[in-house]
């Protein structure tokens, strides 16, 4: 049997098979370089691991789904980049499991949002947003302000994190709940919010 153009168009399994062949040739030949660089593979100068409080918050924030209207990625162009600061670089993230980028802004980007506001306001602005932004669409969540920052599995969650790259040291995770005691999941959440983009940040123009 001649292997011709018309027998793959004709042959929806053999056409299947090779679309999805050349498709993972193709991601492989643009993914696996990535894997070798330094500007991808190492963090920036500054960058440190989450502490045990913003590792909750980050789980925090995933859990009610802040990803959903909040990007982390400032893309290289001037108007993002004056807008919110420095554009992202991998090297900030290589402690994210999994990084937070993403397309959707239905509020704004969040990277560089660290630093940016006091505690104060962040902590009105998650109860009720519309008291320091009147035309946010965002729900409120008053109820972090009430819930005990959860400590039971901190020490897990960091191990975790160990295994796949992160440099916490073994008094790091002994001492992680000690550092959750009498905190809330407010507290965890605006801790994470206060260290995005900290480790490379430029004011913007």
């Amino acid at each position: 049997m001649k292997f011709t153009h018309d027998l793959i168009e004709r042959t929806p399994t053999l056409m299947i098979v090779l679309v999805i062949l050349v498709v993972a040739v193709g991601g492989l030949v643009e993914i696996v370089p990535l894997s070798f660089m330094k500007s991808v593979t190492e963090p920036v100068a500054g960058l440190k691991p989450y502490t045990p409080l913003q590792v909750v918050g980050r789980d925090i924030y995933v859990r009610e789904g802040c990803y959903n209207c909040h990007s982390q990625m400032i893309r290289p162009f001037r108007a993002e980049v004056e807008r919110y600061g420095h554009y992202s670089t991998a090297g900030e993230f290589v402690y994210d499991h999994p990084f937070q980028w993403g397309s959707k802004r239905t509020g704004p980007d969040l990277h560089r949002v660290g630093g940016r506001y006091s505690d104060d306001w962040h902590r009105i602005h998650l109860i009720n947003p519309r008291q320091v932004v009147p035309e946010s669409n965002m729900p409120g969540y008053p109820w972090l302000e009430r819930t005990p920052a959860k400590a039971a599995d901190i020490e897990a969650k960091l191990r975790a994190l160990r295994a796949v790259g992160v440099p916490y040291s073994d008094a790091e995770i002994a001492g992680a709940r000690g550092e959750l005691k009498g905190k809330t999941e407010m507290d965890a959440l605006i801790s994470y919010l206060q260290v995005l983009g900290t480790a490379l940040k430029s004011k913007p123009n």
